[in-house]
């Protein structure tokens, strides 16, 4: 999903155009809809709105130019979704039940898993969580075990407890455990979609309770070619940081036998140029070696202190005495989540972990 900070074209999601065919298409299901006051609360102050707010006031509009009571309201919303021919615009719909439907708990969960087939709920469905956990999570446990994949997929989703640009769950960063039913009803989902969604919940997990996660990890069938998948994906963060126990779950926990070497030209670069990494690793070890490669960029911050970012670079498997060279090339820019600093910018090459090789260049802006 897009942030706060997405381009300005991402905004144009929710343009004049997009409310006034929304005012249209509302007016054709219930005659009595408020067609000008809903482009009035839409419209006025449109430009200085970004993407989320955009989005948040055609909820607000909706509920005040609908006529009726909640259900009311919601029945025109529902027939409204699958007239709305993108994605995105449809997560105004789950907004509506988040911001007007928390006295309505069981007609706003159906609503929010009918809605998340167009678009998502993921965020809608999070004060729901905050209220009443207990229900809320169990109604997502039966939609884990018997609805399709998107409905599967919100059960996973829905409650991350750190979610990008979603509410943040408080009482779930502070205890995963009754994230554990869905994660494990979920753990051989045949769904790609709904498989990434379960890895990215668990890598949420990681960031507060590493051994949490790891403990459910080691206890799941890591023969199963989904639930290794999901593994995989969900110790990324804890891969690239070198810890231990994951490592060691994926058979790359032993310290490397190598010798390394790493390079990076050129020395000197300006804002926009690219550099390349060059690496060269030789096995000192008698047997077959599996190596997790990553390397470990330290960016200058303003201050001129250093914030340093890991990289994924591969997985290979050295056999004793071989030698393997690897290249990379990165372009540094700046970015809406990273701004570059003038200054000498230190790279180290990490294997199952450990800093085995170090370089560093240049940057002038």
């Amino acid at each position: 999903m897009p942030s706060e900070s997405a381009p300005a074209a991402f905004k144009e999601w929710f343009n004049a155009a997009r409310y006034r065919a929304l005012a249209d298409q509302l007016r054709a299901i219930e005659p009595r809809f408020h067609h000008a006051r809903f482009l009035q609360l839409t419209l006025d102050g449109l430009a200085g709105r970004s993407l989320m707010q955009r989005m948040n006031q055609a909820a607000i509009a909706a509920e005040t130019a609908l006529p009726g009571s909640f259900p009311d309201k919601l029945a025109v919303l529902r027939a409204l979704a699958p007239k709305i021919e993108h994605g995105f615009v449809t997560i105004f719909l789950p907004d509506f039940v988040a911001r007007f439907g928390l006295d309505h708990a069981d007609a706003s969960l159906d609503a929010l898993r009918f809605f998340t087939r167009f678009g998502s709920s993921e965020f809608g469905i999070r004060p729901f969580i905050e209220r009443d956990p207990r229900h809320t999570l169990a109604v997502m446990l039966s939609w884990a075990r018997e609805g399709d994949e998107h409905e599967r997929r919100l059960a996973s989703e829905g409650c991350r407890p750190r979610l990008p640009w979603g509410r943040r769950l408080p009482a779930l960063v502070r205890d995963p455990a009754p994230l554990r039913p869905i994660l494990e009803t979920l753990k051989a989902d045949p769904a790609l979609y709904v498989r990434k969604s379960v890895a990215n919940n668990l890598n949420d997990v990681a960031k507060d309770h590493p051994d949490w996660m790891l403990d459910l990890l080691e206890a799941w069938d890591l023969e199963h070619p989904h639930t290794a998948w999901i593994a995989k994906r969900a110790a990324r963060t804890l891969i690239k940081r070198g810890h231990p126990r994951a490592l060691k779950l994926f058979g790359i926990g032993a310290a490397p036998k190598v010798c390394a070497t790493l390079a990076v030209t050129p020395r000197r670069i300006t804002l926009g140029e690219s550099i390349t990494l060059a690496v060269a690793l030789e096995s000192t070890n008698g047997r077959a070696q599996k190596l997790a490669v990553d390397y470990v960029v330290h960016y200058v911050k303003a201050r001129g202190t250093t914030s340093a970012k890991v990289f994924k670079w591969t997985e290979l498997t050295l056999a004793p005495g071989e030698t393997i060279e690897l290249t990379k090339r990165q372009t540094i820019r700046d970015f809406t989540t990273r701004r570059h600093h003038a200054g000498r910018h230190r790279i180290e090459l990490q294997v199952n972990g450990r800093i085995v090789a170090e370089a560093a260049f240049a940057l002038k802006r």
